[in-house]
């Protein structure tokens, strides 16, 4: 064996070369090293003739089907893969690094707010990052994040599940909401017991503001009769605005219905949390970082 100054061992050790020899050394051949490659056998055969040439040394020695390590080779071995384990940890920063500016973000919403003001927020720290919203029901966000089809979703009391991992950004409650002519909009608090007299504007069973509707007349011993029904939260500010009853919504659900008043119910008046949430395990560079985005950092513009 010839001796080789640090310079030339380094010139010798390439990383490709290091990665035939590891994947050799794993699997015991050179046409199992090369089928986990993914080359030829010829090019696994030639990257570890190259690096025994230019190391002066012999590192395999054929037994039957096998490849034998020399005990040199079997020193190196440690060393190698640990090179091959850092280049991947390389590869994969590098990766996150160009996710995180030009990639893409799933994200599910029951309302506007807080989900469009974290989403600002998420587009000034990342401009080149695309993101995709979906809008819809309380059901139908949970099952978006449950079965993959956004990265994390916006809303109120989302399930306490081992399958999603959780993060609080803020509270509010359900309110009813009329237009400023309507006899109630002065009231500063209102009962159940007075609602059911109203013509009430509901949403279909999906929603998380129903639910909390549903409860209270409930607990209030009340069963009300609506008098629409509206499968979207935008369909009740329509309706509301258009004079056609007295609707529901959560309290910082959406920035739009500044023309109409929201008043508290009585039974309806306990703060629930809103939540980010996403799938347990996933620690995609881009969803952590917005998983990581705080409600009260927002401006108040």
């Amino acid at each position: 064996m010839k001796t080789l100054s640090p310079k030339e061992v380094l010139s010798a050790l390439t990383f490709s070369r290091l990665r035939a020899l590891n994947a050799v050394m794993e699997t015991g051949s050179f046409s199992a090293a090369a089928r986990r490659m993914t080359v030829s056998q010829a090019t696994v055969s030639q990257q570890i003739r190259d690096l025994e040439r230019a190391l002066g040394t012999v590192l395999f020695k054929r037994a039957a089907n096998d490849m034998v390590p020399s005990g040199l080779c079997q020193q190196i071995y440690p060393l190698s893969r640990e090179i091959e384990g850092g280049g991947s940890k390389i590869a994969e920063l590098l990766s996150q690094h160009q996710s995180m500016e030009v990639g893409e973000l799933r994200v599910g919403l029951g309302n506007p707010l807080p989900g469009m003001a974290l989403i600002r927020r998420f587009r000034d720290m990342f401009p080149g990052v695309e993101v995709k919203i979906e809008m819809g029901s309380w059901g139908r966000i949970v099952e978006a994040v449950g079965e993959g089809r956004v990265d994390v979703g916006v809303l109120p009391e989302p399930p306490e599940q081992a399958r999603f991992q959780r993060r609080k950004v803020q509270s509010q409650s359900v309110v009813a909401i009329v237009p400023p002519t309507h006899p109630l909009a002065s009231r500063t608090m209102i009962t159940c017991a007075e609602l059911v007299c109203e013509r009430l504007i509901f949403r279909t069973s999906g929603s998380s503001s129903q639910r909390v509707v549903d409860d209270a007349f409930r607990s209030a011993g009340i069963a009300p009769r609506a008098s629409i029904v509206m499968d979207t939260r935008d369909g009740v500010l329509d309706a509301v605005t258009q004079e056609l009853g007295v609707g529901f919504m959560w309290s910082k659900g959406t920035s739009r219905p500044a023309d109409l008043v929201q008043i508290p119910c009585q039974e309806m008046h306990r703060e629930r949390d809103d939540y980010l949430f996403s799938l347990s395990g996933m620690f995609a560079p881009l969803t952590t970082a917005f998983m990581a985005l705080d409600v009260s950092s927002q401006d108040s513009s």
